[in-house]
């Protein structure tokens, strides 16, 4: 079996910096690349894409809500043409780095409020589905695993766009198949070893254990975890290294169609 492991990367700004990318994109096969809409800056975009060449790591746009003060968490209300124009500008200022740097994008990840807004809605599906099309209708959209899953891909197809999907190893699990609120407590997971036995069932069985036990199933073509949480690099190594004990390779976002 085969399945990527993704990173949220390049989130710093400006004399601030959150995550740990240098770290912990030893353990990953494909980082999603802020923007500058909800974190990230053209110096910090550079550089983070010199760091997923260097390391052989796929590389993702990681577009969000113009919204750098809620980190783009937030929900906005625009309208379709705001959002295509707000994913058109960020995407292609990423592919431009990447043009810069002799390699290309590989997938579209909407970030935070944008991409849990996007979970059964399927205006805003179309509407990230067209942007990203306008592009470069090569690159991958990726969307959250579970039950819309076929629904979006429909819409995405319609579009002429493929769609990856997403499973969170680091995050709780309603029972309607969505990420519980960060908001509530117990809603981020912090112990390796428990992230990294959810990660190897998302992989081998295509199931989730929700917050009231019972099993969500998901089809996943690539696992998520967050730069940004204390034990994040302890995690991605941990989660690695048990995938690849049960025999999942660890491989690039868009060879996860291969499975």
């Amino acid at each position: 079996m085969k399945i990527d492991l993704n990173c949220d990367m390049g989130e710093s700004f400006g004399a601030y910096t959150l995550g740990m990318d240098s770290a912990i994109i030893a353990s990953v096969s494909s980082a999603n690349i802020a923007c500058g809409f909800h974190a990230g800056d053209p110096q910090v975009m550079r550089q983070t894409v010199e760091l997923a060449l260097k390391h052989g790591v796929g590389i993702g746009a990681h577009p969000g809500f113009p919204d750098l003060l809620g980190f783009g968490r937030r929900n906005m209300d625009c309208g379709s043409e705001e959002i295509e124009a707000y994913l058109i500008y960020q995407i292609g200022a990423l592919q431009a780095f990447c043009t810069a740097h002799g390699t290309r994008l590989s997938h579209v990840k909407p970030h935070g409020a944008l991409y849990n807004m996007a979970v059964g809605n399927d205006g805003l599906i179309r509407s990230i589905a067209r942007a990203i099309a306008q592009v470069d209708s090569n690159l991958f959209m990726v969307a959250l695993a579970g039950p819309h899953a076929d629904h979006t891909a429909e819409i995405a197809e319609a579009e002429g766009i493929i769609t990856l999907f997403e499973a969170f190893p680091d995050r709780a699990y309603t029972p309607e198949g969505t990420l519980v609120s960060r908001r509530l407590p117990g809603a981020v997971i912090h112990d390796p070893e428990e992230a990294a036995a959810r990660a190897v069932r998302m992989a081998v069985e295509g199931v989730v254990v929700a917050v009231d036990g019972t099993g969500v199933p998901l089809k996943v073509h690539t696992l998520c975890v967050h730069g940004d949480n204390p034990n994040g690099v302890a995690l991605a190594a941990t989660i690695r290294s048990r995938l690849e004990a049960a025999e999942v390779a660890v491989i690039p976002m868009a060879e996860s169609l291969l499975r």
